[in-house]
């Protein structure tokens, strides 16, 4: 089986390292009120630095109709999280810092600041997700154990979600080799309660835990899909193992598509409910698996190209400084609770993609606006 050149790194280089006062302002920023990734990403573009967002946000979310004054963090605030992090263990890590997953960087919504418990080093080093059913039979069970200890042998790193079935057979054989857990929640509430063992393993042994969750945060039922696409961003491959229609992994094989990941399935009995997910993937094309070496051979041409951050991104381009009401009006009259792409908006509204943004970050900052995959939104 193909291996990793020597110890592998997953990284961009020359890596970036904040300062004190930059880590509060980023984390005041993504922790005040209507601020997500991508919105956060946005602000950065616009106005250059978090703490010149900060100022702004009041005004921009007015503007956007907002009924209330929204909740800007502080300083004393952000500075209580960070302390009682490192009280955990944690350290907060931005894009381009050491312990960052070098390719979890250039997804369009990465996290501003990602909560790293664990060996640092096993952040840098090639992944593959395993993820699946958490009623998994018992040879989808072997086999994810089977799959992830092979993975490891070859030197990859294995990333799951430490949920119950699939991803605790993947983690717990692959905890030797390395292994990372992606948190639904703050690193102080594991979900389900009993993996707690399961991860002070995972992190007993040179692996990670990731989260962009603050401690005490329960994970609530959306989070989970937030947290899946932190386990396909990071990693060069999704492999699903069983998965029912509606599946929450295959939420995850979606994103990872998105984010242009490879994506693999295990075949499974059309007599299997559990496999009716999967199979279903390997018709829409995703690479069908029956050894890891089916995966190592298809991702091994992806290692040996240079990471590199994408050119050109939407969310580079320039904003409008303060839209005219006319032009307000008429992005604002386009939108509803259909989603709709924002190219639809600048070509139906006939007014400028500067403008168009500027429009959409205002609804945003308000509470007003839903971004979806694809560059669809809606209003709320």
């Amino acid at each position: 089986m193909l291996r990793p050149q020597g110890d592998a790194v997953d990284a961009i280089n020359p890596s970036i390292e904040l300062t004190e006062t930059e880590r509060i302002d980023r984390l005041r920023l993504i922790r005040s009120d209507n601020v997500g990734p991508r919105t956060f990403r946005s602000l950065i573009d616009h106005f250059g630095s978090p703490r010149a967002a900060l100022e702004r946000l009041p005004d921009l979310a007015r503007r956007g109709g907002a009924a209330r004054s929204a909740r800007i963090c502080s300083t004393d605030e952000a500075k209580a999280e960070l302390a009682a992090s490192r009280k955990f263990g944690i350290a907060w890590r931005a894009p381009g810092e050491d312990g960052y997953p070098a390719r979890l960087a250039m997804i369009d919504d990465a996290p501003p600041l990602l909560a790293v418990r664990g060996e640092t080093k096993t952040l840098t080093r090639p992944m593959i997700a395993i993820v699946g059913s958490r009623n998994a039979s018992g040879a989808g069970l072997k086999f994810a154990g089977q799959l992830a200890r092979e993975l490891g042998e070859a030197g990859f790193v294995v990333i799951s979600g430490l949920a119950r079935g699939v991803d605790q057979a993947a983690h717990r054989t692959s905890i030797e080799s390395g292994t990372i857990a992606v948190l639904a929640g703050g690193h102080d509430c594991i979900y389900p309660p009993e993996h707690g063992d399961l991860l002070a393993a995972i992190l007993d042994h040179s692996g990670a835990a990731i989260s962009e969750m603050p401690l005490g945060h329960e994970p609530r039922a959306r989070d989970f899909p937030r947290r899946n696409r932190l386990i396909s961003g990071a990693s060069l491959g999704v492999v699903v193992v069983e998965a029912a229609h509606r599946s929450g992994s295959l939420i995850t094989a979606r994103m990872a598509a998105e984010q242009g990941r490879e994506v693999f399935a295990v075949p499974g009995s059309p007599l299997d409910p559990r496999a009716a997910g999967t199979n279903d993937l390997i018709k829409q094309g995703a690479t069908l698996v029956t050894e890891a070496a089916d995966i190592v051979n298809a991702v091994q041409p992806i290692m040996e190209r240079p990471l590199m951050h994408p050119a050109g991104e939407p969310d580079s381009e320039p904003f409008e400084s303060d839209p005219q009401s006319h032009d307000r009006d008429q992005v604002t009259g386009l939108l509803g609770p259909a989603p709709i792409s924002i190219d639809d908006l600048v070509r139906m509204s006939g007014a400028s993609p500067a403008i168009v943004r500027t429009v959409l970050l205002e609804l945003e900052l308000a509470g007003k606006l839903e971004r979806h995959g694809g560059g669809l939104v809606s209003l709320l």
